[in-house]
């Protein structure tokens, strides 16, 4: 049996996703911007699709952006807020336990002149509007937010943020990373009051390599490239036409039983908690995380990487923080003042709405016996 809990990381495609993108591939294949009867097909096809994420998203369809991931819409929103805003100033407010999607490029605006505001969290993980607003200045150009944590799980005060900033000033754009919030906790974009919004399909059972960018109706941003005009010529390039219809149909699926998923994963988020708790000795609750579907542990004194890979030998995975650290430290763990036997024993458990108990028990017997198997030696 695998035993797959880091579904923050990536998520098994769904069925439902899968059988749309085979049949765009294999039937409705043709390239939407062609004239003749197939192409058209699919036209018609993609801009259904659209309207289906747009519906799970809670916006218009003219307001949604295909992308190819989550990465390159963060990209997108950062560099497109400081050209729009380029004439008022060269001032950014974002937080430290951001994903690297928009820390590094903000690290490069840094290097040509750029001042950045990165806010800490509290200990909890969460992050201070007041805080916020003592950050903002009159040439601050852009606020990027993120909704939920990818590594704590904690939900961030993006609509108060959002809120604050404008009264600050209108002109000020607010992007928030939704990635992981995205279907998992319910918002809209207008509800939260941002400009720019990502979000990204493989967290949400649709395959890697398609994502969507929400931009507020009547915000002129420039494009992210340069070519053939689809996407209104704002992210031009002939759309992934696969994938943006498994993305459209695991909507559709979450959509029709989001309340269950929901509870089935804060339901088995807190027994996962209540069991480790009880099955580990010494075991740590990083944080519990406010989003049903992530949560962070530690075993204190043992590095995760070994943990990490003692686990795997026994079918178990999980992870020590965001794919994207690629083994390095946390900067997200790193960012709370954890201890240092704490911190290095860090795991973040994550879950689907295909996650089980069994999956759970698997987990904690083994971090159980890799405990015992240290002990003893």
């Amino acid at each position: 049996m695998i035993v797959y809990l880091d579904n923050a990381s990536t998520t098994r495609v769904c069925e439902e996703a899968a059988r749309a993108a085979l049949e765009v591939m294999t039937q409705e294949f043709g390239n939407p911007s062609a004239r003749y009867g197939l192409a058209q097909k699919a036209a018609r096809r993609l801009e259904e699709d659209r309207a289906a994420v747009a519906a799970a998203l809670g916006c218009e369809s003219g307001e949604l952006y295909f992308t190819s991931c989550g990465t390159e819409g963060d990209n997108w929103a950062v560099r497109a807020a400081v050209e729009y805003g380029r004439r008022r100033g060269k001032h950014i407010v974002t937080t430290a336990i951001e994903h690297s999607a928009v820390l590094e490029p903000l690290k490069e605006l840094e290097g040509k002149g750029y001042s950045i505001t990165r806010l800490r969290p509290d200990k909890s993980g969460h992050v201070s509007p007041r805080d916020l607003r003592e950050a903002l200045r009159e040439d601050t150009v852009l606020v990027s937010m993120m909704l939920v944590n990818n590594e704590l799980g904690t939900i961030q005060p993006v609509q108060e943020c959002a809120a604050i900033t404008k009264a600050y000033c209108p002109d000020i754009l607010f992007h928030t990373d939704a990635v992981q919030a995205f279907l998992k906790v319910p918002f809209t974009p207008k509800e939260l009051g941002v400009d720019l919004l990502t979000i990204s399909g493989h967290k949400v059972r649709a395959p890697k390599g398609i994502g969507a960018q929400y931009i507020r109706a009547g915000l002129k941003l420039s494009p992210l490239l340069r070519g053939g005009g689809q996407e209104k010529g704002l992210r031009p390039g002939t759309e992934p036409t696969a994938q943006i219809a498994a993305l459209a149909a695991a909507c559709r699926v979450w959509e029709s039983w989001s309340e269950r998923y929901r509870s089935h994963m804060a339901q088995l988020k807190e027994y996962a908690l209540e069991k480790l708790c009880q099955t580990v000795p010494d075991l740590e609750v990083v944080n519990a995380g406010d989003a049903p579907h992530i949560c962070a542990v530690s075993l204190p004194g043992y590095p995760s990487e070994m943990l990490v890979r003692a686990l795997n030998d026994r079918g178990v995975y999980v992870s020590s923080g965001s794919a994207c650290h690629k083994g390095k430290p946390s900067h997200v763990f790193g960012a709370l003042g954890l201890p240092k036997r704490t911190l290095m024993g860090v795991l973040r458990v994550s879950f689907s709405p295909d996650s089980t108990r069994e999956e759970v028990d698997a987990l904690a017997e083994g971090l159980a016996a890799i405990r015992a198997g240290h002990v003893g030696a």
